[in-house]
């Protein structure tokens, strides 16, 4: 597979909480046929356990990044059967198509910020459960994608309300600093996704 697109800038930030080693929150960014496929992984808790069971999650992703989505899901659900469990968000960006789909399991946040004036975003709808343990029907959503658009995904070590931090602009690596560093909560493992289609 080639490497990751050109046209896809991308950045992550965050931490393990504080007092352990490994962070359970882990990001993928893996390159399809038609782009490339960024993910945000939390494995339940914290610590090692945690740990564990996002970095098995990351390796499904990674070697079936272009299976469906519902596919996907569920080939890192059987992974996960003997661990902890994770939530996820995933974003496939097709640049073929100029589209984004992207679902979800458990409270991995993600919403786009559409490009132009003013702060609009879309949410992406992501289901209850936990993957490992009970995997929820999987329906992804799609959209058109434009220029300038910016997914931005971050688990619950980070505040929701990320305006702030998103207000002044940048590339994807600033942005995802910016996030991490004005609203990560500090009592979790932490960790922001941002990919800027440029």
């Amino acid at each position: 597979m080639d490497e990751w697109p050109e046209a896809l800038d991308r950045g992550q930030a965050g931490a393990a909480m504080a007092g352990e080693s490994r962070s359970g929150d882990v990001a993928v960014f893996a390159p399809t046929p038609a782009g490339g496929l960024a993910c945000l992984i939390d494995g339940l808790g914290h610590g090692p356990e945690a740990a564990d069971a996002a970095e098995v999650c990351a390796a499904v992703v990674r070697e079936h990044a272009d299976a469906p989505p519902r596919e996907l899901l569920e080939l890192c659900h059987e992974a996960l059967l003997d661990s902890r469990g994770a939530v996820m968000t995933a974003a496939w960006f097709d640049l073929e198509q100029g589209r984004l789909s992207w679902t979800g399991v458990g409270n991995v946040d993600a919403r786009l910020l559409r490009a132009g004036p003013g702060l609009r975003e879309e949410v992406a709808l992501v289901f209850g459960g936990v993957i490992g343990y009970r995997l929820p029907k999987i329906r992804p959503a799609g959209m058109a994608l434009a220029r300038g658009d910016v997914l931005v995904m971050i688990t619950d070590g980070i505040e929701g309300a990320i305006s702030p931090a998103l207000a002044r602009g940048g590339g994807a690596q600033a942005l995802a600093e910016r996030i991490f560093a004005m609203h990560g909560k500090g009592n979790d493992d932490a960790l922001a996704v941002v990919v800027r289609y440029r």
